[in-house]
C-alpha cells in the first residue's frame, strides 16, 4: 500500500507540480487549499506526511501545525516563501520535522519527504539496541520511548534523535551541526541555529530550567552536551 502525502497549498500550480512529482514517485497524494480543509483532510485521510504551506487562507500553516500537534505526531514539512528565520524557528518549535523555502526544486522536496519518512519509521528494533539512563531520565531506543521518573514524555522524532545522540555520550560536546544531522538526517545550510529550538523544546518537556539545566547543558560557542551525572530524583 503506497504511503499517503497530504499537500497543503493555496497555489494550484504548486499543488499540481508536487502532486505529479510525488505520484510518479509512487506516493498516494491528497490535497487541501486552505487551513480548515487541511485539518479535515488530515483527520479523514490519516496521511503519512504533510507538506504544509505557511501562508494559507482561513487559517495559516502555523495554526494548522499547532492544531495537528494537539492530537497527532504525523511528520510535517513546512513549505513557504517566508524567509524570516523567526517563522522557520517557530515552525520547528511547533513540531515541524523539516522546512523547505520557495522557490524549490521538486526533486529536493521529494528527497526531504523520503528522508523524513525514513526517520518516522525509525530503526528496526533489535535485541541489543541500547537503553540510555541519566538519573530519572530513560530513553529506550528499541521501543522509541522516553520517560522521566517513570512517566512517559512525548517527543517529536527530531527531538528524540537529538536526545538520543546526547545521551549516547554524556559529557561529550556535540556541535549544532552534529545535532542537526541527527535531527534532520543530513545537514542543510543555514539550519544549524534551528537546533536551539529543539533544545528549547526538550528542556521544556524535561522540566529543565534553561538558566540552570539538569540534563541538557549549553557549551557556549560550540553546542550542547548531556550532563555526566544526575541524581535519581533529578
Amino acid at each position: 500500500m503506497p504511503q499517503r502525502i497530504l499537500v497543503v497549498d493555496d497555489e494550484p500550480e504548486i499543488v499540481r507540480v508536487l502532486r505529479g512529482y510525488l505520484e510518479r514517485a509512487g506516493f498516494a497524494v491528497s490535497v487541501a487549499y486552505d487551513g480548515p480543509e487541511a485539518l479535515r483532510r488530515a483527520r479523514q485521510d490519516a496521511p503519512d506526511l504533510i507538506l504544509l504551506d505557511l501562508m494559507l487562507p482561513g487559517m495559516d500553516g502555523l495554526d494548522v501545525a499547532r492544531e495537528l500537534r494537539r492530537s497527532s505526531h504525523v511528520p510535517i514539512i513546512m513549505v513557504t516563501a517566508r524567509v524570516d528565520e523567526t517563522d522557520r524557528v517557530l515552525g520547528l518549535e511547533l513540531g515541524a520535522d523539516d522546512y523547505v523555502l520557495k522557490p524549490f526544486s521538486p526533486r529536493e522536496v521529494l528527497a526531504r519527504v523520503r528522508a523524513v519518512l525514513r526517520r518516522a519509521q525509525g530503526p528496526l528494533a533489535v535485541p541489543d539496541e541500547p537503553l540510555y539512563r541519566l538519573g530519572p531520565l530513560t530513553l529506550d531506543v528499541a521501543r522509541r520511548v522516553v520517560s522521566l521518573g517513570g512517566a512517559p514524555i512525548e517527543l517529536t522524532r527530531s527531538e528524540f534523535e537529538v536526545l538520543r545522540l546526547l545521551l549516547s555520550a554524556p559529557g561529550r560536546v556535540f556541535t549544532r551541526l552534529q545535532l542537526v544531522e541527527a535531527a534532520q538526517g543530513e545537514a542543510y545550510e543555514g539550519y544549524e541555529r534551528t537546533i536551539d529550538s529543539h533544545i528549547k523544546n526538550l528542556r521544556r518537556k524535561l522540566g529543565d530550567d534553561p538558566r540552570d539545566p539538569t540534563f541538557v547543558l549549553t557549551v557556549h560557542g560550540v553546542g550542547y552536551k548531556a550532563a555526566e551525572r544526575v541524581a535519581e530524583d533529578g
